[in-house]
């Protein structure tokens, strides 16, 4: 309990927009797993759909084969890559949140110093800790994204090519 208790206390400090920050961060994460899971389970069985779909399907002309291939790869290639656009929206949004953390810090902080009229430690030490808090987990969940993304990128591209070879 008390770890929650100490989570919720780091979220508070960066304001609200760490909150939202926590809400991109768990849409992001739930699409990347989902098609991590999506390439160790569902896909081998969808490639052997696709694979019988292939082998039915020998019997026609070869212009006939040429689409059939081109239609099969052109589903795989969707089917993997489902969610990546969103992925990679999520990714490019939270830089930009952080940024945001930062000037709703840096607005707190010339707030307070007009209120009492004075530039104290403990007003300007707020907003400031806010502000950098908000910028940096931003930044921690776009780059271990952009890491993730990359290789789901990489491991659907070496599917995508397996699955061209066995369709010769």
């Amino acid at each position: 309990m008390e770890i929650v208790k100490s989570q919720v206390i780091f979220l508070n400090s960066g304001g609200n927009i760490l909150w939202l920050l926590l809400l991109v961060s768990i849409c992001l994460w739930s699409l990347i797993c989902n098609r991590f899971i999506f390439l160790k389970y569902t896909y081998s069985y969808r490639q052997q759909q696709w694979l019988k779909r292939w082998q039915q399907s020998n019997q026609g002309k070869h212009q006939v084969h040429f689409y059939i291939k081109r239609c099969i790869l052109s589903e795989a290639k969707i089917s993997m890559e489902e969610s990546l656009p969103l992925i990679k929206m999520l990714i490019a949004i939270c830089p930009m949140l952080g940024l945001l953390g930062t000037v709703v810090g840096m607005i707190q902080v010339f707030d307070g110093m007009a209120i009492t009229g004075n530039a104290t430690a403990r007003i300007m030490a707020k907003g400031i800790s806010q502000a950098t808090i908000s910028t940096m987990a931003g930044m921690v969940i776009a780059i271990s994204g952009l890491y993730f993304h990359k290789l789901l990128e990489k491991v659907i591209y070496d599917k995508l090519h397996q699955l061209t070879m066995s369709l010769k």
